[in-house]
């Protein structure tokens, strides 16, 4: 597995590359935007260690918008001093998958890092999904319904991916838990609930048939057929 750090304090940077390193990974570590930028945009890597505050003009959340425009799904792993749940979820929307607070005990980051190896991997079969009129395009990030663009936030983009790769199958809260939040246990909030209410209203409620379902008592299915 490859891994590129972009970190610009060089403690930090060495912390973390020697600890990839040791769990097995191949790493090259960038100091600043610009080369990270550079690395990050023409190689390929299966994961991304990014930090959101870099010296410079190249900031941690412009590599990875870049990305995301040239239509790169790489896993990226934010890790930054900016603790708060707004920056948090700026990250997130930005185009970051996971947000890891300074400081951190390596074993987290590890956890981490692992997880969202193993998120892309169970994600790495079509890269253009398709149900009824409902398409998905996981490279450019783009969801479209008939000849109407659907703009969705990356968790939005995750969940409706995971239910179109499962057309059919009923999925329960769990499975969603684990291959959308990357939580392994039931933090007995109404989380899902709320971002299948927001999916549905930018998917369902204009058009039909109606996609997602409930099955109650037991969790959703995706399908054209009711």
């Amino acid at each position: 597995m490859k891994c590129l750090v972009i970190e610009d304090d060089a403690a930090t940077s060495t912390y973390i590359c020697n600890g990839l390193r040791e769990a097995g990974y191949g790493v090259r570590a960038c100091s600043n935007g610009l080369d990270g930028l550079h690395h990050a945009s023409n190689e390929s890597w299966d994961i991304v260690v990014l930090d959101r505050l870099l010296p410079g003009q190249v900031d941690g959340l412009s590599i990875v918008e870049t990305l995301r425009s040239l239509g790169k799904g790489t896993p990226v792993l934010i890790v930054s001093a900016l603790t708060s749940i707004d920056e948090r979820v700026r990250g997130l929307r930005r185009g970051g998958d996971d947000y890891v607070s300074k400081p951190f005990a390596f074993s987290e980051l590890l956890a981490r890092v692992e997880a969202l190896l193993r998120r892309a991997g169970s994600m790495a079969q079509a890269t253009q999904l398709r149900v009824a009129d409902l398409a998905l395009d996981v490279r450019t990030l783009r969801a479209v319904r008939g000849a109407t663009p659907i703009p969705l936030q990356p968790r939005e983009f995750r969940l409706l991916e995971y239910l179109m790769r499962n057309e059919g199958q009923v999925v329960t809260r769990t499975m969603l838990l684990e291959a959308v939040w990357d939580c392994h246990f039931d933090p007995q909030t109404n989380v899902i609930d709320v971002q299948i209410s927001r999916l549905r209203t930018k998917i369902d409620r204009d058009f039909s048939p109606a996609l997602i379902h409930t099955v109650r008592g037991v969790g959703y299915r995706l399908s054209a057929s009711g």
